[in-house]
């Protein structure tokens, strides 16, 4: 029988990234070229053996969104960024110190 695999080592096989640390999100203002306003957006901050990155979720519409990648993360596709999105949250969620915010 094979070990479980560690979120880390998931990580490592489908991204490519060894010992990576996930920071939680936080929300950032960013601009869009269509648009006259600032608007918010879900930013990502990784750090691993490879680098620095981070990984911006941008929602355009309530049904559209996009990725914009920095540092380690500049010149991903737009689906290998989503797939590192949801699998890097994921692994930042399952962090014991990570919390959302609960206001109203």
């Amino acid at each position: 029988m094979s070990e479980p695999i560690s979120p880390n080592d998931a990580v490592k096989n489908a991204l490519g990234l060894t010992d990576v640390v996930a920071q939680p999100l936080e929300r950032v203002p960013v601009r869009q070229r269509e648009n006259q306003s600032t608007t918010s957006a879900w930013r990502l901050e990784i750090a691993c053996q490879e680098g620095r990155g981070g990984i911006v979720l941008v929602e355009l519409t309530r049904q559209t969104s996009c990725f914009r990648g920095d540092g380690i993360f500049l010149g991903w596709s737009q689906e290998r960024l989503a797939e590192a999105y949801r699998m890097l949250t994921a692994l930042s969620a399952d962090d014991s110190h990570f919390e959302l915010l609960q206001l109203g």
